[in-house]
């Protein structure tokens, strides 16, 4: 939406939508449905990884990569800064910082030491809205701190 077409309840909405999106991708990656991620992307929608030169295009692509996960995978990831702006009736954009906690070989119900985030950056997000429901039509991820993830060893997991 331009200045020149503000009517700012729609925008709110709009803007909620968006952030509403971005927080219930983050809560399926994290709590055992990340191949449902794919869902919340246009039927077109990319996900890059630029310093590595990935690029997942299509929602079947999408689901397959995130449904590939590691099962013994435990990750948290803190997103905050979520600035959408709205850029038409159907069209928006949004940056969200996030850091994520990650590490492999977890077993169910076992406490983990605290560690430091296995990479911190943003996001770049565009959103499309298709028959009335936003959805992400492509996500990039800018890393400026990462490492690999630590794989748990031993009963004390720690």
């Amino acid at each position: 939406m331009t200045p020149s077409d503000p009517d700012p309840v729609e925008r709110l909405l709009a803007e909620r939508a968006c952030e509403r999106l971005i927080v219930e991708l983050v809560r399926r990656l994290d709590l055992g449905e990340p191949s449902t991620v794919s869902d919340l992307f246009t039927p077109d929608g990319v996900w890059e990884w630029p310093y590595d030169q990935r690029r997942i295009e299509g929602r079947e692509a999408l689901r397959e990569y995130f449904g590939s996960r590691p099962v013994d995978r435990l990750s948290r990831r803190m997103c905050t800064n979520i600035l959408v702006t709205v850029d038409s009736p159907d069209t928006a954009r949004a940056t969200t910082y996030f850091a994520t906690y990650r590490v492999d070989g977890y077993t169910e119900g076992s406490l983990v030491a605290p560690r430091l985030p296995a990479n911190i950056g943003h996001y770049e997000d565009t959103f499309r809205k298709v028959d009335g429901i936003w959805l992400l039509a492509s996500r990039t991820l800018v890393l400026p701190f990462g490492g690999p993830t630590e794989r748990l060893d031993g009963p004390a997991r720690s």
